[in-house]
């Protein structure tokens, strides 16, 4: 049985992505990614856009509208940080992970967000690695929690095609994978 997610795990992966994103040249935006429709521009909007969408959403329980903003354009890495404390902050507060939390989709428990956070964080850390040519031998243990929970969680009727399902069909990782290649290839991704 695997244990809930934290918010140690949720900074963790942070952390992870981060340390990619840290990395990422202004010669690579227009660079394709693991994610069909998106560019690494895309991916950075995305994941910094989601640590501080994510904070607000636990925070009132309810999910604001997607920004439309372009990250890229100023300090993404100050602003990511930005995102990161808050998001930690928010998932740290007092009954957060039991209250009801509203997404676009439905409604689901904190804790169960909490889990969706981290491994979308995670996840797009390797989607950003992938694209930019570096590592994506990302945090090991915390990529084989994720996958474990990944296996526990998705179902079915998650996966589809790009823009209309969450996840894309399951890809089989290669013999050599990492934790992070198997659980990107789970989601969907070619590792």
């Amino acid at each position: 049985m695997s244990r809930h997610m934290s918010t140690a795990d949720l900074e963790r992966a942070f952390a992870s992505t981060r340390s990619v994103l840290a990395n990422v040249g202004a010669d690579q935006l227009s660079s394709p990614t693991p994610c069909q429709s998106w560019q690494v521009r895309d991916l950075i909007n995305h994941v910094v856009g989601v640590s501080l969408w994510c904070a607000e959403t636990a925070n009132t329980g309810v999910a604001p509208p997607t920004p439309e903003t372009d990250f890229t354009l100023g300090d993404a890495l100050a602003t990511y940080d930005d995102g990161i404390a808050r998001a930690v902050d928010a998932f740290g507060r007092p009954g957060v992970l039991d209250k009801m939390i509203t997404l676009p989709f439905g409604q689901l428990p904190g804790a169960a967000y909490l889990g969706i956070i981290t491994t979308d964080a995670f996840t797009h850390g390797w989607d950003l690695a992938r694209a930019t040519g570096q590592s994506t031998d990302l945090d090991p243990a915390l990529a084989a929690q994720l996958l474990e929970a990944a296996r526990a969680f998705i179902q079915p009727a998650f996966r589809g095609d790009d823009g209309v399902r969450p996840f894309g069909p399951e890809q089989p990782a290669p013999p050599n994978a990492t934790n992070a290649d198997a659980l990107a290839a789970f989601l969907g991704r070619q590792a």
